[in-house]
């Protein structure tokens, strides 16, 4: 079975579970200072992926520290536009001096979450990625330079964004339970949370097993993270 596992990383002030975290997977989302992270933080974090030849992406979310980026704020499509192309840019600036290449962006939190639902908003992250990367747009023609957009599968937000010519990969999460309609449950919700590895190894197995499902999420906060990631691998790999 081919597939990536991809984590948010370069939030915690955890250095050595983030070290941890970094072991089992293929895909590292890097907070670039809008909901959390700074330089220090990002230049670890990349130092982390070289050295153990994951993909470096950029991981992008509203500039709300107090809330962790997971609360909705207002803000029109040409500020989270502006906001999200720096947050690109300021990894890549980092990136850059450590001779690495960002192949990949996320949105985080409710950023992700209301893009989902939110056409206006999804355009907007896909604008900030051609602001960031001009050659974004060559990504259904397979140009190598083009990043790759993670977003929900099955979701709006992929159609929005291959609309505007840029690549996407569809993502599914192994440690969040879902909703019948295929959105994510709100963590206000005492179950949103799925912590058991088996019950979130067992999920990932699914998710890709299905169809439609190119990366799966594993969050570097959720309770138990490495044992869930470890256990992910594991059963992808056996599957």
């Amino acid at each position: 079975m081919t597939f990536d596992l991809n984590c948010d990383l370069g939030e915690l002030d955890d250095a050595a579970l983030e070290a941890r975290l970094m072991e089992h997977v293929t895909s590292a989302n890097i907070a670039c200072g809008g909901h959390a992270g700074d330089e220090g933080t990002m230049e670890r974090t990349i130092r982390l992926a070289l050295e153990r030849g994951v993909n470096i992406g950029a991981h992008p979310g509203y500039p709300d520290r107090a809330n962790f980026g997971r609360v909705e704020i207002a803000m029109s499509e040409d500020e989270i536009e502006d906001t999200v192309a720096w947050q690109i840019g300021r990894l890549e600036a980092v990136a850059a001096g450590l001779g690495a290449t960002i192949v990949h962006v996320k949105p985080h939190g409710a950023l992700y979450n209301v893009a989902v639902r939110n056409h206006a908003v999804a355009r907007a992250i896909g604008a900030a990625v051609r602001q960031w990367n001009p050659h974004a747009s060559d990504g259904l023609a397979g140009g190598s330079a083009c990043p790759t957009l993670f977003g929900l599968a099955g979701s709006p937000m992929l159609e929005v964004w291959r609309g505007m010519g840029l690549r996407v990969a569809a993502e599914g999460f192994a440690d969040r339970r879902y909703e019948a309609d295929g959105t994510l449950r709100s963590r206000q919700l005492p179950d949103a949370l799925i912590t058991d590895p088996a019950e979130a190894a067992a999920q990932a197995v699914r998710l890709v097993s299905e169809g439609g499902v190119e990366t799966i999420c594993v969050h570097g906060d959720t309770p138990g993270a490495a044992n869930i990631l470890e256990a992910c691998r594991r059963a992808l790999q056996s599957a």
